[in-house]
């Protein structure tokens, strides 16, 4: 049994969905690990990860906006530290999970054919976050 980890800084735009499935899939390689278990944790509390459609723009956009339907921006949260957009960005992530789990096989990441992995931001700025990246397997 071999493992391999890593921690990731990945620079968002701000609110939106970044596409770090390259970025994974270029990992896994070079950790050489053919048969395994990856697994992913943003180390943040205002964003998270998903795996998500990978070709249609459109299902990122209806989801942004179904999250900002379910958590919106208001005086009516007590946690504000940050700004009107801190606590819905919290509940966003709560929401959609800051952790995955993806089988590796024959040296990749079983992943459907229109899956991708995705970074969410749920702030309105851009930030620099961690992803904490491990990978277990032979």
């Amino acid at each position: 049994m071999r493992q391999a980890s890593t921690i990731l800084s990945i620079d968002t735009p701000g609110r939106g969905f970044t596409d770090i499935t390259r970025a994974m899939a270029e990992w896994v390689a070079q950790a050489g690990i053919e048969e395994g278990l990856l697994t992913l944790l943003c180390r943040h509390t205002s964003a998270s990860l998903l795996i998500q459609e990978n070709a249609a723009r459109e299902v990122r956009v209806d989801l942004a906006a179904w999250l900002d339907r379910l958590a919106p921006e208001g005086a009516h949260y007590m946690h504000d530290d940050e700004g009107p957009d801190d606590m819905p960005a919290h509940l966003k992530a709560t929401l959609t999970g800051v952790n995955l789990q993806i089988p590796v096989i024959d040296g990749g990441m079983a992943l459907g054919t229109w899956q991708g992995i995705y970074l969410a931001e749920h702030r309105q700025k851009p930030h620099r976050r961690e992803i904490a990246v491990h990978l277990i397997g032979a």
